[in-house]
């Protein structure tokens, strides 16, 4: 059993990718701060914050519901990369990082 959500490799991955966007989203053209930008800054904070949350739950189905909402931001998120992509934001070696 995990003491701390920070323990939880799901939860460090996830951490990882909101960060890479973070820093991806700022090469985003100055009007797409309030649409595309601000959707997948969201979704990939969201991913971290119900992993967090779910691992506070005191019952492991709950945990679950929590996981299932995360993985629906990640594929949100997701999609986003796939729009900036097909814009032209990002590359596709930034798309798809090694």
């Amino acid at each position: 059993m995990f003491s701390s959500f920070e323990e939880l490799e799901a939860w460090k991955e996830c951490r990882k990718l909101r960060q890479m966007i973070a820093i991806l989203v700022k090469s985003f053209p100055e009007y797409e701060k309030f649409r595309l930008t601000d959707q997948i800054l969201r979704s990939s904070k969201s991913s971290c914050a119900n992993i967090y949350e779910g691992h506070g739950r005191y019952h492991y189905q709950e945990n679950i519901q929590f996981c299932r909402i995360a993985r629906g931001s990640l594929s949100e998120t997701h999609n986003h990369l796939t729009d900036a992509l097909d814009e032209k934001y990002i590359t596709n070696e930034e798309f798809e990082p090694s």
